[in-house]
């Protein structure tokens, strides 16, 4: 859907500066922004810098945490009675000044949230597992007051299909948490911005105004205007979470920082609300090299820097975690999550996709170890 507002603003003009093509300024189409403007690479990894002595501090911080983990099996710490949401906690920050992108789940370093909205019941046996209480107002909330996915699913259970998971014929269905494998477009707003994710929502909405009034389809119409409405509710709280950092993601990212950390913003409003069993990126390397790409011709930005923006994302994907129990972990090693990244491929057009940026994404892997959920 073409979007209606006006590209040659000051804010996109900055923001979108050397950058060519047309069809993606008019509507959402990362696709062909990517194919527009991506530089192939076809090299070897020669041209890699080492990691900065701020990203060896902050991961050996983050290490100590992982530690307890690895030595306990157990959360370093969780929440007792927060439901999580998009901006449901204050920001958080592992060492602030020296963290290049910021943002946290919770209020603090590998603290885990709750996600009751999928289901109580996972969480009560992890409280169980992990030597906690769960708070009785909390419960309650999410047993009498609250429907969640876990009731809805077992609503529509057959009496054989509850047989058979009562008796563990079957295992793993989806009742107890929330779905994956989810990969959301977590670049669109870094390279749009919010204010215009919300207008292109608004349109749509306002699209539907003929059928709603002449009552076609009733049912899908009003399911999709009330999702259209969640939409821009979501979005704009992903613009709140932000702003609790000191960033006004409202506008197009304009620098290859910004870009890094608008999206991990999105992502990070994603495992806020959803814990799914995997949680993943997309193709996120190729499109955030095109910003790193411009910076280096502009003279603003430098390899090791390049690194070190990667570096501190990355970092913060290696940083998800959420609360489960040892049984769910052992079925589908999902501590610490899958985040699924795809790394080169090959264009419609025969140009491969890999960029001097997928070389950084794996030189992460070669700084601090293997990641085995980094797939």
């Amino acid at each position: 859907m073409k979007v209606d507002i006006d590209t040659s603003d000051k804010l996109y003009a900055d923001a979108w500066l050397g950058f060519k093509g047309t069809d993606w300024k008019s509507e959402i189409n990362v696709r062909d922004f990517i194919q527009h403007n991506y530089t192939p690479y076809e090299g070897d990894e020669s041209f890699l810098a080492e990691a900065t002595p701020a990203t060896t501090e902050l991961w050996e911080k983050v290490m100590e945490g992982i530690r307890i983990e690895n030595a306990t099996h157990a959360p370093v710490d969780f929440d007792t009675n927060i439901a999580t949401t998009i901006t449901a906690h204050d920001a958080g920050y592992i060492n602030q000044p020296l963290e290049k992108i910021v943002g946290l789940q919770t209020d603090a370093p590998l603290k885990r949230a709750l996600h009751p909205f999928g289901g109580i019941n996972m969480i009560k046996s992890s409280f169980h597992a992990y030597g906690r209480e769960m708070d009785s107002e909390f419960e309650y909330l999410f047993t009498d007051l609250r429907k969640t996915h876990n009731q809805g699913v077992f609503d529509v259970y057959s009496p054989d299909m509850l047989r058979c998971r009562k008796s563990g014929v079957l295992t793993g269905l989806p009742d107890g948490y929330g779905r994956g494998r989810i990969i959301g477009d977590y670049r669109r707003v870094a390279l749009y911005g919010i204010s215009y994710l919300v207008r292109e929502r608004e349109l749509q909405f306002a699209d539907l105004q003929s059928r709603l009034e002449k009552g076609e389809d009733l049912e899908a119409t009003i399911r999709l205007r009330e999702e259209l409405a969640e939409h821009r509710h979501a979005l704009l709280q992903i613009q709140e979470m932000a702003a609790k950092y000191g960033f006004d993601i409202s506008r197009p990212a304009q620098n290859a920082q910004e870009a890094v950390q608008w999206l991990y913003f999105a992502y990070l409003a994603a495992v806020k609300s959803q814990n799914g069993g995997a949680m993943s990126l997309g193709r996120t390397a190729s499109f955030l090299d095109i910003y790193i790409e411009r910076d280096f011709k502009a003279g603003v930005l430098n390899e090791q820097q390049a690194q070190e923006l990667i570096d501190h994302f990355i970092m913060k994907i290696r940083m998800v975690r959420f609360l489960r129990t040892p049984e769910f972990d052992s079925l589908f090693s999902g501590d610490p999550i899958w985040a699924t990244e795809v790394i080169g491929g090959m264009g419609l057009d025969g140009r491969t996709l890999v960029t001097k940026n997928s070389f950084r994404y794996l030189h992460t892997c070669t700084l601090w170890g293997r990641h085995r959920n980094l797939t």
